[in-house]
């Protein structure tokens, strides 16, 4: 197992892509602390990790907030240990163009898109230092180029590219590997609530597919894959890296 002894931290890990890695990591060996702002959410799939036979410890807090993110990692901390992974996936969407988006809306979504990254890297370093681990950022496709009325998410994305370089470069000599995993379409959380959205969310689905090469969006699962081999040995000498798994999505215009 790739993961065997390791502990992680996936934050947002209640549903979609973070759900998938939580469980993903559980598989691999790794001990998980599954982190959302939904307890109901979080303890689900913490209960999946252990019903497959893995150690998962379900936790609720806020991203966004200093104190809600001090007392999460108290709580790890005494309960399993000594972080090595660290996977900053939590996030929030809005889906609006920047006339129709309130102050509100613009700082909720900093606050926990980017902000939540800084909190908990900030929080775990002492631990990553000592166990020269790895930060694991969820960009988006999304940091490299815009779609509509979705100014404020983009920028997000974007800003956790830079943060992910950056901390590469600041703690790469400390022996922690930073990346950013960027993905496009995928059939679950933020897009899902998207396609939910739409009046037809079935019609929704198989235009976004279209859009990619491959015909089709992802699956968490696939996203998942490549965050067990960033997290791993096999990537023993990448850092500052942004990978994309978007099926061909940011390559171009596919055929119609």
């Amino acid at each position: 197992m790739q993961l065997d002894g390791k502990i992680a931290v996936i934050t947002g890990a209640g549903s979609g892509i973070g759900c998938a890695v939580a469980s993903a990591f559980g598989q691999e060996g790794a001990r998980v602390a599954v982190v959302d702002i939904d307890s109901a959410r979080a303890e689900h799939t913490a209960e999946v990790i252990r019903s497959a036979g893995g150690i998962a410890l379900d936790i609720a807090a806020d991203v966004s907030d200093a104190m809600s993110v001090e007392r999460m990692a108290g709580v790890i901390h005494e309960k399993l240990g000594a972080v090595n992974i660290l996977v900053n996936n939590a996030a929030i969407q809005v889906n609006k163009l920047i006339e129709a988006t309130s102050p509100e809306e613009w700082t909720r979504q900093m606050s926990v898109n980017v902000g939540g990254a800084f909190l908990c890297s900030r929080i775990f370093l002492p631990n990553l230092r000592q166990t020269r681990g790895v930060i694991l950022n969820i960009s988006s496709v999304n940091g490299f180029f815009a779609e509509y009325a979705c100014a404020g998410y983009c920028a997000t994305k974007g800003a956790i590219l830079a943060f992910t370089k950056a901390l590469a470069i600041d703690h790469g000599r400390e022996g922690i590997r930073v990346h950013a995993i960027c993905p496009g379409y995928i059939n679950s959380g933020l897009a899902e609530n998207y396609f939910n959205a739409q009046p037809d969310p079935e019609k929704a689905r198989k235009e976004a597919g279209k859009l990619h090469a491959l015909g089709r969006i992802g699956e968490p699962s696939e996203v998942a894959k490549a965050a067990v081999f960033l997290a791993g040995k096999d990537a023993s000498f990448m850092t500052g890296s942004a990978l994309i798994i978007d099926g061909g999505f940011s390559a171009g215009l596919p055929p119609k």
